[in-house]
């Protein structure tokens, strides 16, 4: 497959039509796959905010304290707030925020953001990464995943993650297919959009020089059965529970 970046974007406002600037800076086809920054998704849909719009309850500074205790430096009760404000739930709450998001994924600090965002003091998730994915789907004609970068337990550094994603399924599915040796395989299910957006972020970069669009060609998602239950649920997943049930004394 061929992945590259999609040049000449520029800065993306609020009210941008994404889809009429992506599709008028690349020559899409329709088995291209799209995978679009979620920065720049938030951005034109003015998900932009400053921490005066997160006056702070009684629940956030408690949690800035012990943070800031641990971390030994300051922590905004304001930003800790926007955390809250912006998710379902938290799932730990020190050392760091770990937050579900009301989309389903789980993520430091909700997935907020504070760098890139120009006029404001943050930019939080899209609302719906996948309701924004089927919109540009359908201006592109091609599979769009909407991505986000994200730290992995017990490994240095960020990849690639999918938010959201439409006209693709999320993974493949090979349970009921057989390995080389001819046994079932059980379990086996692929995060295909994950891999996508993970090969996209190659190419895509970080900070100024970052581009935030990317293209994927002459790939092709096979004859594997699909699935888009990407985000676990809370009663299938076993690592919820013990964040819940663990206690950290600092």
């Amino acid at each position: 497959m061929d992945v590259f970046a999609v040049e000449g974007l520029g800065e993306i406002r609020p009210g941008d039509d994404l889809g009429e600037l992506i599709d008028a800076h690349a020559q899409i086809q329709p088995d291209d796959v799209v995978c679009v920054a979620s920065t720049i998704v938030s951005k034109a849909e003015g998900r932009q905010a400053d921490l005066s719009d997160f006056p702070p309850s009684d629940r956030a500074r408690e949690i800035a304290e012990r943070i800031s205790a641990i971390a030994g430096e300051y922590k905004d009760p304001r930003f800790t707030q926007a955390v809250i404000a912006d998710s379902e739930k938290l799932v730990l709450e020190a050392p760091i925020l770990l937050a579900v998001t009301r989309f389903g994924h789980v993520t430091v600090n909700a997935g907020i953001d504070r760098s890139n965002v120009p006029d404001a003091d943050l930019l939080l998730l899209p609302e719906d990464p996948t309701a924004s994915a089927r919109r540009l789907h359908e201006q592109l004609d091609a599979p769009v995943i909407v991505t986000d970068t994200s730290g992995r337990p017990f490994r240095y550094g960020q990849r690639g993650v999918a938010l959201g994603w439409a006209g693709i399924p999320a993974a493949r599915d090979w349970r009921g297919e057989t390995d080389r040796n001819g046994k079932e395989l059980e379990a086996t299910i692929q995060a295909v959009v994950d891999e996508l957006a993970g090969a996209a972020n190659l190419v895509t970069g970080e900070g100024d020089g970052g581009t935030p669009v990317a293209v994927v060609r002459d790939w092709s998602f096979g004859d594997h059965g699909g699935s888009d239950n990407l985000f676990r649920e809370a009663e299938d997943d076993l690592v919820r529970p013990a964040l819940r049930e663990w206690s950290f004394d600092g």
